[in-house]
């Protein structure tokens, strides 16, 4: 049996991972409510906003750590075993958010939750980097990044809808279930990389090989991956380590405290959370792919990776910033809001699909998921620093944490361009 176009299969998995993924981990922050809203987690465990931020922070650190980890264990393991370890642990980790009686079983549940969910970026990067040529690669990102924003969408409507219906317990239960499921399809489709899979075409085989790098072709099951420290010899590693640092805060700060700020600044209720927070990720769905078809465009055009990644990445950061700017300015209403969150989140999945392909156009595919965990690992280590500020400036005003990060725009799309002067493969 051979499958016309197998490489779409399995990005298709990797999104429906990906929504999963955010269902599964935008759960608590929905049904987190406050302490006086009846039936909310923390109305339920008896716990307030500092202990939500602590719980974030929790996650966040076990993410950052998972990020490192999993990387170093899907350049080990292989994508298909990875992602069985990686959606198997966190899918358990949901469901048993079911069981928590207080902050500590809920904190320590979160954090293997954190762990193994993060396996599923640097999974992804070196699963596109194998299913792959060069010039697809963005745009497969773009789409594996859209299930992210997807998710985003479907959470809030979802969530909002079981938790009305059932609580949030059985809440829990019926969303990890869903990963559990989808282990089933994975194991089917995904038998091997391109080079050896029984269902590709040979047209689509030469294809994919043809269209990677010379580094990509000639490595081996043998071929051993470089340590971090000779990662990070490569001045063009920092490019990847430095730009996530400064702007992985502006996702989350809006995956993690947009309906936090809902239920602070206008009053919201868990249903009327569900109602609005799903927009801007429609936002962010559009930018995804939008951002991988321009830049697979420019490199068309142009023949250049550099121009290709480099252009896409400064669009969308010069709309991030504009779009921060104006939530101080113009975000005086709800409706405002979210509408000026939609154009940011476009802004940052427009650019950050093609900075996550970074790794895989800079090295081959042994060391693609190392350096893809270590930004997301560097990357979600300033998030922490941020959720432990931006609960106690919200005591006065979201304003200057607005401000902050649209300041960490030009920083991060600055550090691309200084330490990446020429985005090319720099093994040797």
């Amino acid at each position: 049996m051979k499958i016309k176009g197998l490489r779409w299969f399995i990005i298709g998995l990797i999104f429906l991972a990906t929504v999963i993924n955010y269902i599964d981990r935008s759960a608590l922050s929905i049904m987190w409510g406050s302490e006086d809203l009846e039936g909310s987690i923390s109305h339920s465990l008896g716990l307030d906003k500092r202990d939500y931020g602590h719980i974030l922070n929790i996650f966040m650190v076990a993410y950052a750590l998972g990020q490192l980890f999993s990387g170093k264990l899907f350049d080990k393991v292989g994508t298909k075993i990875g992602y069985v370890l990686s959606i198997g642990i966190w899918s358990l980790s949901t469901i048993f958010h079911s069981t928590v009686r207080g902050f500590v079983s809920l904190a320590f549940f979160r954090t293997t939750l954190g762990l193994s969910e993060a396996g599923n970026w640097p999974g992804a990067v070196k699963s596109n980097a194998e299913w792959f040529p060069i010039k697809e690669r963005a745009i497969a990102q773009g789409l594996f990044n859209a299930g992210a924003s997807i998710g985003s969408v479907i959470a809030p409507l979802l969530i909002s809808a079981l938790f009305v219906a059932y609580g949030w317990k059985t809440t829990f239960i019926c969303i990890g279930t869903m990963g559990l499921l989808w282990i089933i399809p994975w194991l089917i489709f995904q038998k091997a990389g391109p080079e050896k899979h029984p269902w590709i075409s040979e047209e689509e085989r030469k294809y994919i090989l043809e269209g990677q790098s010379q580094a990509d072709r000639e490595a081996t099951d043998d071929t051993k991956g470089l340590s971090l420290k000779q990662i990070l010899s490569y001045r063009e590693s920092w490019a990847i380590v430095v730009g996530r640092f400064f702007l992985e805060p502006i996702w989350w700060l809006f995956v993690g405290w947009m309906p936090i700020y809902l239920f602070d600044v206008y009053g919201f209720n868990v249903k009327e959370v569900g109602l609005f927070t799903w927009v801007p990720y429609v936002g962010a769905a559009i930018g995804s792919i939008a951002g991988g078809y321009v830049s697979g465009k420019i490199i068309a055009k142009t023949n250049s990776i550099d121009k290709g990644r480099k252009i896409t990445i400064l669009i969308g950061g010069l709309i991030m910033f504009l779009g921060l700017i104006a939530t101080v300015l113009f975000g005086t209403t709800a409706e405002r809001f979210v509408a000026i969150v939609f154009v940011v989140l476009f802004g940052f999945q427009f650019a950050i699909g093609n900075i996550q392909t970074l790794p895989s156009d800079l090295f081959n595919g042994k060391n693609v998921g190392s350096l893809a965990g270590l930004g997301g690992m560097v990357g979600v280590f300033s998030v922490i620093i941020m959720n432990f500020i931006v609960p106690i400036v919200a005591e006065v005003s979201y304003t200057p944490i607005f401000i902050a990060i649209a300041l960490f725009v030009p920083l991060g799309i600055g550090a691309i361009y200084y330490f990446a002067r020429t985005i090319q493969l720099v093994e040797k």
